[in-house]
């Protein structure tokens, strides 16, 4: 138990939290119900990653450059290099937003922060890492609360979640998208299954990894429903607009008093965080798996100088990004979306190609049912990214 608890939760990151709260101010309880169909999808996903972790005892960047090769890895490492970096600087983004909300300078915290995190990963152990993140896990909960003290009327909140009433409008479609892409993301598949494989993670207790993937991935859409409760019931019939997470802590202080709007800000602290903890961690996994390199937290630099290399290199080039004056961070932040959006397809087909290879998987392979719903999740998924990519390439009436 850890990795699929941490993986899953963690993908809550800035950019997660911003969508959910964004969601919440724009349509209120209206896009609660495409969390049934994430969650669902997400479940699946992230089981077929974790098995092929406990029964290959390696990570998936390594099994696409096994069996399909250098040059298709290559490609697909410098995509998510591309995309994680933007990730990373979002989430120092809300790390800084959130200090400055409490009153604290961005060029002292975000420096502290990016030191703080480095020193944990290049000078602690896997076992005691993931005790610090399980337990930094706890304080999502942060947002539970939120949403118990925005007092609800949990009779409509419950109608819209189980019975939706879809708009045909953009701006309520392109949410919708964004939900579903928030929420499954490529650094998650890699970075589960190499932390599996990392822990030596094996057979015998495959049933309880499962269990993790499950309590991960319904934890993670448990807390962003909270956030569009939280903003749906005080920012939306307020007409309160938002396009930051940290607008949202800043316009529940007068709504719902002061605990409100720092438990808000102090859960996107630790959002942010852990985001930038475990996204660079991803990055430094799988671009070493796919070039034969020493990975892995316990390693140090002495025995894995590239995997503590890049580590180091994602954080110190996005905590400088963040610092510099007019830095283009909405920029990177939709390149970023874009490149997810365009790789997660491919990352997923290899996925379920190889999680269907008999001389990797022998017994454990998918089921016949379990493939017709992880093939039907790619292939929605496809399509809601490629209409996504479109619309932020092509901006319309509707750009959020």
């Amino acid at each position: 138990m850890g990795p699929g608890i941490i993986t899953a939760n963690i993908d809550n990151d800035a950019s997660g939290i911003t969508t959910y709260s964004v969601a919440g101010a724009r349509f209120g309880y209206g896009l609660l119900w495409t969390l049934i169909p994430t969650t669902i999808a997400l479940v699946v996903i992230q089981e077929m990653v974790a098995r092929m972790g406990v029964i290959t005892g390696k990570g998936l960047a390594d099994l696409i450059r096994e069996n399909y090769g250098v040059k298709t890895t290559f490609y697909i490492m410098l995509g998510l290099l591309i995309a994680n970096f933007g990730t990373t600087v979002a989430n120092f983004a809300g790390w800084a937003a959130s200090m400055e909300i409490m009153g604290i300078s961005k060029y002292i915290m975000v420096p502290f922060g990016a030191v703080s995190i480095w020193m944990l990963v290049t000078k602690g152990s896997y076992r005691f890492i993931e005790k610090i993140l399980l337990f930094a896990c706890l304080i999502y909960f942060g947002y539970v609360v939120s949403g118990i003290i925005a007092k609800p009327e949990w009779n409509i909140v419950i109608k819209n979640t189980l019975a939706p009433q879809i708009k045909w409008d953009s701006q309520y479609i392109i949410l919708s998208i964004a939900i579903i892409g928030t929420t499954i993301t490529p650094w998650m598949q890699f970075y589960l299954q190499s932390s599996i494989a990392e822990k030596g993670i094996k057979k015998e207790d495959y049933k309880a990894s499962r269990l993790d993937v499950i309590i991960g991935c319904s934890i993670t859409d448990i807390i962003s429903f909270f956030i569009i409760v939280t903003c749906g019931t005080l920012l939306f019939p307020n007409g309160i607009r938002i396009n930051e997470a940290s607008e949202a802590a800043l316009a529940l202080k007068p709504l719902a008093g002061d605990y409100a709007s720092l438990i808000f800000a102090v859960s996107l602290a630790n959002a942010s965080l852990l985001g930038a903890i475990i996204v660079p961690l991803a990055t430094a996994y799988y671009i070493c798996e796919a070039m034969g390199w020493e990975a892995g937290i316990n390693k140090t630099f002495k025995d894995a100088p590239q995997f503590m290399w890049i580590y180091t290199l994602t954080i110190a080039l996005s905590a400088i990004v963040i610092l510099i004056p007019g830095a283009p961070l909405v920029l990177l932040m939709v390149l970023s979306s874009v490149v997810n959006g365009l790789l997660l397809p491919f990352v997923l087909v290899y996925a379920i190609l190889l999680i269907n290879n008999k001389t990797l998987m022998g017994e454990y392979v998918n089921p016949k049912g379990y493939n017709y719903i992880s093939w039907g999740t790619v292939v929605v998924i496809i399509c809601l990214t490629a209409f996504l990519i479109v619309t932020t390439i092509i901006p319309s009436g509707g750009k959020v």
